[in-house]
């Protein structure tokens, strides 16, 4: 799990003066979902709103908010199921949003996402928003599963819009019948954040040395929460047929294991740590050089919005195997920029690593044809400034912006 668990009240972090600024709340239920909204944050500063952040406390909300000069509220936020808490958390939204009178709210993830937009709605916030990243719900079964569609459709039916990551994800929302056809919106060709071209770039790579790697070796990369979900246990059984193949292959996982409730088990995790050719790094920040290091990307996901992780590695110039998931499937053309897998499959996992491995060719081409698709559709100004346009046009309908009189600053930011 990320260093990032401090618990606190709801009391919020000092705001900034008032100001005739159009309003936005953006609520997520946990910090950790700040490492992908940061820029968001930021570019709707730069186009003048004000921009109010509520999450769960922790010191990653601290820093972003200190760092992106956005204000912040600590509501705390349960991800699983807790009735009481769940209900003191609503009664915390409705009384900050009441007070705060904001133009448009934008909630995402599960919990926040059906209590920030059933609080948005009864406080009668003029534009609402359901920012919808990815369906648990795909993963789950039984009551488990109607409740979280429940709870996924009270937030639909609350919000005005739901915009989703990705193309499928609204495919597969409308086919779910979590909300109707003119709810849905995407806003470009997907993904809320795009990708920094410069920070994910190819370059020199310096991990490999740091690690003892051979520059011989094949290297392996995943990127993100190692759960269930993203199918490590399936990429730990197609390792293992990779070695067998390729004994000089190293894994590298960099990222956490996450004590959700798609957790992996004890065992699972000490096999892991305990692998001789498996790095486990934990909690990465800059994860930007460990891409470098990396010969093929894999996310054998069973379920996403838009993987960020993804668009990282194409814009690196790694080509990506990843599964033909919600949401993965949008993040690779199939034998352009990567190749495509069925979900839980880890024979057909390691025969598409294994193709990758063997032949530098096909990766260098595929790792060229990825950054350039990244550079064409979804670098982070060009998917930030139709954000920003969005917003406006959302606002500017609703007649938030000509109450301020801020139609034309907000306009030039856009264009």
């Amino acid at each position: 799990m990320i260093p990032d668990r401090k618990q606190g009240s709801a009391s919020p972090l000092p705001l900034q003066p008032r100001d005739d600024h159009p309003l936005i709340v953006v609520g997520i239920t946990h910090p950790q979902t700040l490492l992908v909204l940061t820029a968001r944050l930021r570019a709707l500063k730069a186009a003048g709103f004000r921009v109010v952040l509520i999450s769960s406390p922790g010191e990653l909300l601290d820093r972003v908010a200190l760092e992106e000069g956005v204000e912040a509220i600590r509501v705390p936020l349960c991800r699983h199921i807790a009735p009481v808490s769940d209900v003191v958390a609503l009664i915390r939204l409705y009384r900050e949003l009441r007070r705060l009178q904001p133009a448009v709210t934008e909630f995402s993830t599960p919990k926040a996402g059906l209590l920030g937009n059933l609080a948005a709605k009864l406080s009668g916030v003029p534009s609402r928003v359901y920012m919808l990243r990815g369906l648990r719900l795909e993963t789950l079964s039984g009551l488990r599963r109607w409740i979280m569609f429940s709870a996924e459709r009270i937030a639909s039916a609350c919000a005005q819009v739901v915009v989703c990551n990705s193309r499928s994800l609204c495919a597969q929302a409308l086919a779910l019948g979590v909300t109707p056809a003119h709810k849905l919106r995407l806003i470009g060709f997907g993904s809320s954040n795009g990708v920094e071209i410069d920070r994910f770039s190819p370059g020199p790579d310096t991990i490999r040395d740091t690690l003892g790697i051979s520059r011989c070796a094949p290297v392996v990369g995943f990127v993100g929460r190692l759960t269930r979900d993203k199918g490590i246990p399936e990429l730990i059984e197609a390792f293992d047929e990779v070695l067998a193949a390729a004994p000089g292959a190293r894994l590298l996982l960099v990222g956490w294991f996450d004590h959700c409730d798609d957790a992996l088990s004890e065992s699972l995790k000490q096999r892991i740590l305990a692998h001789p050719q498996i790095i486990c790094t934990g909690f990465v920040e800059d994860t930007a050089p460990w891409y470098r290091a990396m010969d093929v990307m894999v996310l054998p996901t069973w379920r996403e919005g838009f993987p960020n992780a993804v668009l990282e590695a194409a814009a690196t110039g790694i080509p990506v195997v990843t599964t033909i998931s919600t949401g993965a499937r949008d993040a690779v053309l199939p034998e352009v920029t990567g190749l495509l897998v069925p979900a839980g499959s880890s024979q057909a996992i390691a025969e598409s690593l294994l193709r990758l491995i063997r032949c530098p060719a096909d990766r260098m081409r595929m790792g060229r044809a990825a950054r350039a698709w990244v550079i064409e559709h979804f670098v982070n100004e060009r998917v930030l400034a139709l954000t920003v346009s969005f917003y406006r046009n959302l606002m500017e309908n609703s007649g938030a912006l000509r109450k301020a009189g801020f139609v034309r600053d907000v306009a030039a930011v856009a264009d």
